[in-house]
């Protein structure tokens, strides 16, 4: 099997699993949870809880107690995206080809949709902890891992620091810190997280979260450089957005040839992670060699 066709069954095995929490829209709170659902099915790859599946299961985990952190994962992920999206944040009208979730709902719906995925993905993890009693400590430390990485010292704080930028050139520090923290420490606790409930050993979980911290790089600044020259049809929303609110990125420090250098560089020191692993790792090589070529 190639890897888009691997990456297709496991974001099958994904979707799957987040259409448990939206079937029951009865109630006088229905428009709400259609809003949540409407985003959460709105496309995607499905990179993090993926990643967050493949690393628990190629350590011998149980796939059981991973899913509702890989869904909660992916439900924190939605839930920034609809806010990043909002017109006091980026004012994007398209998000994976589809009008966003404020244009369809209206901006009050939009805020409560992001604030329901937050607070659903935090109440289905706990679930899952306190009706099973082997995955106390492991289920708390990888849920504490997550909402660290989406927090003030994760995502959020690399938001708030990216909005502050906004219009000002910054230095290499500066652009690090949000690109760490507003994208790649999401894909980093996935990671983590996925290693956390399989059991990593010390050398295991250190050698995964480096290749998570350089993967996750890697991949923003990739971002960065389709915002810049990617296929609008491919990426499923317009392109130049970044220059348009005036933010910082790789290209705009670096120009393009030179940021590809720098993702490339990092893609290729983040496969030296896996060199402790067998062919148990395979998933997670592929995907470094997809990312050099992303068009999406």
């Amino acid at each position: 099997m190639d890897f888009k066709s691997q990456l297709l069954q496991r974001k099958g095995r994904v979707e799957d699993n987040l259409s448990i929490y939206f079937k029951d829209k009865s109630g006088f709170q229905k428009l709400l949870i259609e809003a949540m659902e409407y985003s959460i099915n709105a496309g995607g790859k499905r990179l993090r809880p993926i990643l967050l599946l493949e690393v628990c299961e190629m350590l011998g985990g149980n796939i059981d107690d991973a899913l509702p952190f890989a869904s909660a994962i992916e439900m924190i992920h939605t839930y920034s995206l609809i806010h990043d999206d909002l017109p006091a944040m980026d004012n994007d009208d398209y998000r994976r080809g589809k009008p966003t979730n404020h244009r369809v709902y209206g901006e009050g719906i939009a805020i409560l949709a992001g604030d329901g995925l937050l607070n659903l993905a935090f109440e289905i993890m706990l679930e899952k902890i306190y009706i099973n009693p082997h995955l106390y400590e492991r289920g708390i430390k990888a849920m504490h891992v997550i909402s660290r990485s989406s927090g003030v010292n994760g995502m959020i704080g690399g938001q708030v620091v990216d909005l502050e930028s906004e219009g000002k050139k910054v230095n290499k520090e500066l652009l690090n810190f949000i690109h760490l923290n507003k994208t790649s420490a999401m894909i980093e606790a996935s990671i983590k997280a996925g290693a956390i409930i399989g059991r990593a050993g010390k050398r295991e979980y250190r050698d995964l979260e480096n290749y998570g911290k350089t993967v996750g790089l890697a991949f923003q600044i990739i971002d960065d450089i389709l915002d810049v020259v990617g296929d609008e049809t491919k990426l499923g929303k317009k392109i130049g957005s970044d220059v348009h609110n005036g933010k910082s990125t790789y290209p705009s420090l670096y120009g393009i040839e030179e940021s590809k250098k720098i993702a490339f560089n990092l893609l290729e020191r983040s496969m030296t992670s896996l060199d402790g692993f067998g062919k148990e790792a395979d998933f997670l090589r592929e995907l470094v060699e997809f990312l050099k070529v992303r068009e999406y």
